[in-house]
């Protein structure tokens, strides 16, 4: 009975000893493939596109000096009447322009008079034109000379005057563009991978981005450029 034992407990023994020798080889094969697996490369990836502004904001700017305030209010109400009549002469309608109480100085009332002020009041006015027509504003811009011939002296030389471009469309553009952004980071993974004398495996990990917009240059101010980086990880195969 007691041998029977001894050779029972002997051949578990050699059982369980070569179950120990077949999990550390698959456990050892598992981790030569997950070290296999941590080979990887990091690109970016950038797409760029034009686009055009869809929105413009407009503000026109003048001032108008007086010594008589009354006589300044009827001529700041005239003179805006006749900044709006050009803008819908232009195609816009009342819900694209908006004006606003002018904003009166009394260059006396600080106690100081200069002697070279020939007015005591001055009245900066401002009309604003929100529209999405983009094309009929900047065609009626060039037809501003129509509003110095009433005798109005449009502002456009301090940063409030110019007008503003926007693009809110990004919607449209991106799913285009991270497609873009994700094949030019492959090509570049691609190329890295054939020089290091691999393949190149899935995506680990990818991160979007952000887009940007900006002016394409100073004098275009309503072509905008997009732009989007992206960051991506590939595994590299053997």
């Amino acid at each position: 009975m007691l041998k029977n034992n001894t050779l029972a407990a002997f051949i578990l023994g050699g059982l369980m000893s070569i179950g120990l020798v077949l999990s550390a080889q698959g456990i050892g094969n598992s981790l030569i493939k997950m070290k296999s697996m941590e080979r990887t490369v990091t690109v970016k990836g950038l797409a760029e596109k034009e686009v055009k502004a869809n929105i413009a904001i407009w503000p026109i700017r003048f001032t108008e000096v007086d010594n008589d305030l009354n006589a300044l209010y009827a001529s700041v109400q005239d003179k805006t009447d006749k900044v709006v009549g050009f803008l819908t002469a232009q195609g816009f309608t009342s819900d694209e322009i908006s004006t606003s109480l002018p904003s009166i100085e009394d260059r006396q009332a600080q106690g100081y008079v200069d002697p070279n002020v020939k007015y005591r009041y001055a009245a900066k006015v401002t009309i604003s034109l929100y529209t999405k027509r983009v094309d009929l504003l900047l065609s009626s811009q060039k037809s501003m000379l129509d509003l110095t011939k009433e005798g109005i002296a449009i502002s456009n030389q301090d940063y409030n005057s110019r007008t503003e471009f926007l693009f809110t469309e990004l919607n449209k553009v991106k799913p285009e563009m991270v497609q873009s952004a994700t094949q030019n980071a492959r090509e570049v993974a691609t190329k890295f991978a054939s020089d290091s004398d691999s393949r190149l495996g899935k995506i680990k990990q990818a991160s979007q981005g952000q887009f940007s917009i900006s002016d394409r240059d100073s004098n275009t101010p309503y072509i905008k450029r997009v732009r989007i980086v992206s960051t991506l990880t590939y595994y590299l195969d053997d």
